[in-house]
């Protein structure tokens, strides 16, 4: 039996692509049952499951007593003929060989039970995260990674299909992008460094040479906090673009939202409503266009509902939550206080107690997945917004630098990739969105 590449896939099975043909599967066991003379097993790899019937007669002694003791995940090769039934999986592989090929140990079961499942609140428990690296097997889990690889190549298609050049940055940096006590300090040769918040302003340096770039990279910011929306490592899609407005920007911001649910939609529908999730929620996000909301607007809105705010705080969670309630679609938040943004958001030159910016809040109550608006962008604005929050020039002296040299107005956003990926996909939880969630308690495995 050739232990070397594959031929067949179980998806393909499923589709009845193979029907009366002989296969040769290789996967894994998902389940099992039976009796001395006939077992049943539940075979599966990544496309899919399928019943396969193995039989002793057929088999002989050794094989049927060696497939028959094989337990949940043992690894195994079956080759057999494809027959479609009326059965759960549709189609099932009447075995006329088998090899265990990675034996399970009684010892050491599988520790992912159905049990441990039923416990899970969007793999929330200690045990499960304890066990990540074996929990990415169950089926969730796997429909959940297909559908971030299909997150992370509709972002690459907008903006390589818009001509936008894709760019990369360092992690290792020497100042903040946003609040310095989200900075993860770590020592550099006698020096202090930090890991990177965001691609942005090293992104605006090279804004001069490619006009039109993004990216899709970690991103690392210490907060403490240990939410459903949270991850101190996480994957940012950012791009900058020349010669943009807020309003264009906010457009590419639509765009890029709409398309991945669109993508979705087109080549994720059956893996979407094996999680439950409603279709026809994720087309309207794909159809629809998304309204748009000043700062004031909002302030004026939560208050009348009884939300305590004052004019000029930023809009933390609970307070975009509520402001989600209101709409069906994802939608822009403009114009915030100038006091509530960093130096690198533009005032408006109209009012400049507002800067130009936005933040695109997804409904549901997921909240911000976008933030974004135009950049200060000349020398003496960019001065003056580095002073007036008393930070220091010297870190950001490349930064000051890239506008004293053709400073041009333009403008970018930051997308946050395991927020989509939650929001569109329904989970509970971000841990669900990505392979091996960091927080601030966990960092293991």
């Amino acid at each position: 039996m050739n232990t070397l590449g594959k031929e067949y896939w179980i998806g393909n099975v499923r589709s009845g692509e193979h029907d009366g043909e002989e296969v040769e599967l290789k996967g894994w066991i998902h389940r099992a049952r039976g009796s001395k003379k006939i077992w049943f097993a539940v075979i599966r790899d990544s496309t899919g499951t399928v019943q396969c019937v193995f039989k002793r007669d057929a088999l002989g002694d050794v094989c049927f007593d060696s497939i028959s003791a094989a337990l949940i995940e043992s690894s195994v090769i079956v080759r057999g003929k494809v027959e479609p039934t009326d059965r759960e999986h549709g189609h099932e592989v009447q075995v006329s060989s088998a090899t265990v090929v990675g034996p399970v140990s009684p010892d050491r079961p599988f520790p992912i039970t159905e049990s441990a499942m039923a416990d899970s609140d969007g793999g929330e428990t200690e045990f499960l995260l304890d066990n990540r690296h074996l929990y990415l097997r169950t089926s969730r889990m796997t429909t959940m990674l297909k559908l971030r690889s299909t997150v992370f190549g509709a972002i690459h298609s907008y903006f390589r299909d818009r001509d936008f050049i894709e760019y990369q940055a360092p992690n290792f940096v020497a100042g903040a992008v946003e609040g310095g006590s989200t900075l993860f300090e770590v020592p550099y040769f006698g020096r202090k460094a930090y890991l990177t918040q965001s691609w942005q302003l090293y992104a605006e340096a090279a804004m001069p040479a490619l006009e039109r770039l993004y990216t899709m990279a970690p991103s690392f910011r210490a907060e403490k906090s240990r939410t459903r929306r949270h991850l101190t490592e996480f994957w940012h899609a950012e791009m900058e673009i020349a010669w943009a407005s807020n309003d264009e920007v906010m457009a590419h911001g639509e765009g890029v939202v709409r398309h991945i649910a669109s993508t979705m939609l087109e080549e994720r529908s059956e893996d979407l409503q094996g999680i439950g999730r409603d279709l026809a929620l994720v087309e309207r996000y794909a159809e629809s266009e998304y309204p748009r909301m000043r700062y004031d607007e909002a302030v004026d809105s939560l208050q009348s509902k009884g939300v305590e705010i004052e004019w000029g705080q930023d809009l933390d969670y609970s307070k975009e939550k509520v402001l989600t309630t209101d709409f069906d679609v994802p939608h822009f938040l403009t114009h915030y206080p100038r006091i509530a943004k960093p130096f690198y958001h533009r005032p408006d030159p109209d009012d400049p107690k507002y800067v130009l910016c936005h933040d695109l809040l997804a409904p549901e109550g997921y909240g911000e997945i976008i933030g974004g608006g135009e950049r200060t962008w000349s020398e003496q604005e960019i001065l003056e917004r580095i002073d007036e929050e008393n930070t220091p020039r010297d870190p950001y002296e490349f930064y000051i630098d890239i506008r004293r040299y053709g400073g041009v107005p333009h403008g970018g956003f930051g997308l946050g990739v395991d927020r989509v990926c939650t929001w569109l996909t329904g989970a509970d939880h971000i841990r669900e969105a990505i392979p091996f969630p960091r927080d601030s308690r966990r960092v293991t495995p």
